[in-house]
């Protein structure tokens, strides 16, 4: 019996229902397919299974609304984030090995809500201008790398970060698309090379990817009909909601 015939149904739609949205949320976004999908898959799945999965997500979503602005990627913008994000990606991977499942539920799930509170309560509106300049970036990239590593969870600190920097949701997602993009296509190797990508893995990635890519269709497809600020607020709720499940998580099972 394979791992897919050997999930309960209940299961699988929760499982298929994190591709999906998580797909759309970053067809529509950038980024994101990890911050939600995570927070279905926790529901669902064995703890370690998550980041690899959210990896092959966000991966696959990305390829899709990545052509959306390809063509204004900023990469001398992007190298001082890039170059520290990718030597950090294996200290990631590394602490993943080490961390037990309540560890790893209980970071994601203050991570949800910690981004989530950050954005709802308008915090990102703060401007920094360009203090700490290029060491700063450094910082931050080397912090995006190693949750990307860590969690699948890449695109989330740079954002906030290039969000108190200022300037256009366009100029900031030509840096943090591609950032986001080639970390967590290296996270995804060393994953692979690391083990946590297994045969189980590989064919619960293989049944969501359709889900994803739907998903990420759909939400590239109504970026330019619907309001941002709203549907910016209903995402954030929903991340905020999938954090407090994941704590919740860990406080019934004693983690």
């Amino acid at each position: 019996m394979n791992f897919l015939s050997a999930l309960a149904w209940a299961d699988l739609a929760i499982i298929l229902a994190g591709a999906l949205l998580g797909g759309f949320i970053t067809g529509f976004a950038g980024f994101g397919a990890g911050l939600v999908a995570s927070g279905f898959w926790f529901l669902a799945l064995p703890a370690p299974m998550v980041p690899p999965m959210i990896v092959i997500a966000s991966v696959a979503g990305q390829v899709v609304s990545l052509a959306r602005v390809r063509h204004a990627f900023a990469w001398s913008r992007a190298l001082p984030f890039l170059v520290p994000g990718l030597l950090a990606v294996p200290v990631g991977i590394y602490a993943l090995t080490q961390s037990s499942p309540a560890t790893l539920r209980f970071s994601v799930g203050a991570f949800l809500i910690a981004y989530a509170l950050f954005n709802l309560f308008g915090l990102a509106r703060w401007s920094i201008g360009n203090k700490g300049g290029r060491t700063a970036d450094a910082a931050i990239g080397a912090a995006g790398g190693f949750l990307g590593g860590f969690a699948g969870l890449s695109g989330p600190v740079p954002l906030i970060w290039l969000q108190l920097r200022g300037g256009s949701s366009v100029s900031q997602r030509a840096v943090y698309q591609p950032f986001n993009f080639i970390v967590l296509v290296l996270a995804g190797v060393g994953m692979l090379i690391g083990g946590q990508i297994d045969a189980q893995v590989a064919v619960l990635a293989a049944a969501c990817l359709p889900f994803t890519f739907a998903g990420a269709a759909i939400g590239s497809r109504l970026y330019t009909l619907v309001s941002e600020a709203l549907f910016k607020r209903f995402v954030l709720a929903l991340l905020l909601l999938s954090g407090v499940s994941l704590l919740g998580q860990n406080l019934m099972a004693g983690g």
